[in-house]
């Protein structure tokens, strides 16, 4: 049975994913005592300027509340601004400020390095194939229709 679970999709990519998510939370904390949440959040910046706190808490996983704490740590160190949405004055749009630039540049170096140390432990052919494969699964579950069972074992 354990030889089973070893090699259980869910759970090797669950491991996968956690083990990649403490490396980075280490590195966050070690390098500009930060947390991975917020180099998440400097990191979608840098690639989405002006995404308000409710789509920035809906990537991140978590509720609005948490996004916001978040974001006024980043605030007070001067990296990230919030400005008022010229359509509606209820959202906060985030922009990244200049003294984010140097972070943010680490946040893709880790990102850089991390990809290169997983490539070079595969072959090409057999990385293009995992990437492949994930995208199907990514892509297969992002389409595919919740049932009524389905969100009630969700519990909603």
């Amino acid at each position: 049975m354990q030889q089973n679970l070893d090699r259980d999709l869910l759970i090797v990519l669950n491991d996968v994913a956690r083990n990649m998510r403490t490396r980075f939370d280490q590195l966050a904390r070690s390098t500009y005592a930060m947390t991975r949440a917020q180099w998440i959040i400097l990191a979608r910046l840098e690639r989405q300027p002006g995404m308000s706190q409710n789509e920035m808490a809906a990537i991140c996983e978590v509720e609005p509340i948490t996004v916001a704490r978040l974001v006024d740590r980043l605030e007070s160190r001067g990296m990230v601004e919030r400005r008022a949405d010229p359509n509606d004055r209820r959202i906060r749009r985030l922009y990244l400020l200049p003294a984010a630039k140097p972070i943010v540049e680490i946040i893709t170096k880790s990102r850089e390095d991390m990809n290169a140390r997983l490539i070079a432990l595969l072959d090409q052919k057999t990385y293009d194939g995992l990437v492949d494969a994930l995208l199907r699964i990514k892509e297969n579950l992002a389409n595919e229709p919740l049932t009524g069972d389905a969100l009630a074992e969700a519990g909603e």
